[in-house]
């Protein structure tokens, strides 16, 4: 599971150099950028955010986000159905679609392949196999009849892995699938609709003995054409894709945005992406402006460069036929307590008044570019069951903050010793946020000491509950509140995520309820009655969620930013109509 350290990836940046590209336009080819190396293509281990936006395009999964509609919907994909979920919530049936045909591979002997139950078997196998080094374990630890077994039994032993079966691994044919759990996990579905989930052929598995990181075997849209390590990926559409349709429905965004204009018509439109990788942001930023990028998150240092002071786009950008796509995210950070600390933990009007003398607004505008949205909720917009009309219980006020600090026994910070604000790094940026924060309790009388650390050294303190005081943040794995509540339960307490060590018997109780429950109305109100929790004890105090600035020119089409669908590149086109 992702720990509580945001590595906020720029993707979609490219470096062409100085090379001439192809016209895009004419061939309806993409050109985007990487701003790492990919590490590797194995679905199974591929987690960050620079090898998915690859991995996702090759890779398909039994379900997948509908493109079109927020709050997240999930859809099938190589199902073809939503699964039959057994009265107990403990046994999905999951019926696949047929003729679903692989990339050509060599370990296929030059025959057509298709998809097979037993593929995602497989896959699953390949996750709980130790030699894998699998990134999505987390997400099936414990949750699948038998699984544990299997990596117990397998161990690193390859030929024990095709003769060896999990009890709740189930194909009684070849477009059925039976996953039989050991507790009700409504999150499942979530999982299947993850890169770790990719159906693999047991063919595959032999041929490169495991090792998938350079050898792809996908049914996605399109197929690897080559991978220079260190400098470009090209993918190029697969002509033995299924027939697919581009979405005909879609949100109130989706049609403002004329989104919806090439429904019901095949997909992929792409015939080619092209990925380069470049870090420097300014020479991405370049490649921009002059036509070989097609699309861009917006770097910080060139926020003024594009955006006017109301917000908008520049008149020289526009002139440009350059659009802009402001979103929020499902990323998000806040001021966390130790809920043990002697003084803290113990006070909350001391809590209450540290976060009613932090000025959130100047935050977001010194450290995003007022890109950030001010959180209003413990839960980020994008997901079922957040309320944008709600309010959090304090705000910035100096002339409150003095009074609820005189009133937790501190009169103007006398008496209070000196507490110790904890850096997520050693960044220049993380040394500035500390000397914000120290900043603003300076003028009620709040005395901090800055602790410096490395990422390494800040993990190593959250796993052993030794901050006192530190700026918190999380990106979603999914778009479910089970997600973002399990980072404030008991059992969870270091090393697990709650660094907090907040404790809360109602609210562990409200979770064990939660988590087992589908969407809708009865799971919204026990989020709010779990949130009101939150606020009356404030282990956290929100401050905003990431909110992405995303530049694309106007011959790009059909483009919807998000930080949870990264398959978005078969609904894509390049053409110069408007």
């Amino acid at each position: 599971m992702k720990t509580l350290l945001i590595i906020i990836t720029n993707l979609l940046l490219i470096n062409l150099g100085c090379r001439k590209l192809p016209n895009n336009i004419s061939k309806n080819e993409l050109n985007i950028s990487l701003s790492a190396e990919v590490d590797t293509l194995d679905p199974a281990r591929s987690y960050d955010t620079v090898s998915s936006s690859v991995v996702y395009q090759i890779y398909e999964q039994l379900f997948e986000y509908h493109y079109l509609k927020r709050p997240y919907t999930i859809q099938p994909l190589l199902a073809e159905s939503m699964p039959i979920i057994s009265n107990d919530k403990k046994t999905y049936t999951i019926k696949i679609k047929k003729n679903i045909q692989y990339h050509p591979n060599k370990a296929f002997n030059e025959e057509k392949r298709f998809v097979t139950s037993n593929d995602f078997i497989n896959q699953i196998k390949r996750i709980a196999f130790t030699p894998t080094r699998s990134r999505g374990w987390w997400l099936f630890d414990e949750k699948i009849v038998g699984l544990n077994q299997f990596r117990e039994t397998v161990g690193s032993d390859l030929s024990k892995f095709n003769t060896t079966s999990v009890e709740g691994l189930i194909a009684p044919d070849d477009h059925t699938l039976i996953i039989k759990l050991t507790i009700p996990y409504p999150q499942m579905l979530f999982a299947l609709a993850m890169s770790f989930t990719s159906p693999i052929p047991i063919e595959a598995i032999h041929e490169y003995k495991n090792d998938l990181d350079r050898n792809t075997i996908g049914t996605g849209p399109f197929k690897l054409d080559h991978w220079r390590k260190l400098s470009s990926i090209k993918i190029s559409r697969f002509e033995g894709y299924r027939d697919a349709k581009y979405p005909s429905q879609g949100d109130r965004l989706s049609n403002k945005l004329n989104l919806l204009q090439d429904s019901g018509k095949k997909i992929p439109f792409l015939n080619a992406v092209h990925f380069n990788i470049m870090k420097e942001g300014q020479t991405r930023w370049l490649n921009f402006r002059a036509k070989k990028i097609d699309l861009l998150s917006l770097p910080k240092d060139n926020y003024s460069s594009a955006i006017g002071k109301d917000g908008s786009l520049t008149d020289e950008l526009i002139k440009d036929n350059i659009q802009l796509q402001k979103n929020p995210t499902t990323i998000f950070w806040w001021i966390s307590f130790n809920m043990e600390d002697s003084h803290l933990g113990k006070n909350k009007i001391l809590r209450n008044a540290i976060l009613h003398a932090i000025n959130t607004d100047r935050y977001i505008k010194l450290f995003t570019n007022s890109i950030g949205q001010k959180a209003n909720s413990i839960y980020p917009p994008g997901i079922n069951g957040y309320n944008p009309s709600n309010q959090l219980p304090y705000s910035y006020s100096i002339e409150k903050a003095k009074k609820l600090l005189t009133q937790a026994g501190f009169p103007k910070g006398k008496g209070l010793p000196t507490l110790v604000y904890d850096t997520r790094s050693d960044s220049t940026t993380a040394r500035q946020t500390a000397e914000f924060f120290k900043g603003e309790l300076a003028k009620i009388g709040i005395d901090i000491q800055i602790s410096i650390n490395t990422f390494p050294a800040f993990l190593e303190k959250a796993r052993q509950g030794k901050l006192q005081l530190w700026k918190g943040g999380w990106a979603m794995d999914y778009p479910d509140a089970e997600n973002i509540l399990q980072l404030l339960i008991t059992k969870n307490h270091p090393p697990g995520p709650n660094a907090t060590k907040f404790s809360d018997a109602t609210f562990d109780k409200y979770f064990e309820k939660l988590k087992i429950m589908p969407n809708g109305k009865e799971k919204s109100i026990l989020m709010q009655k779990m949130e009101n929790i939150i606020n009356q004890e404030i282990p956290w105090g929100m401050l905003y969620y990431n909110r992405s600035y995303t530049l694309y020119h106007q011959h790009l089409k059909n483009y919807r930013q998000s930080d949870l669908i990264t398959n978005y590149m078969k609904y894509l086109s390049i053409r110069n109509n408007k």
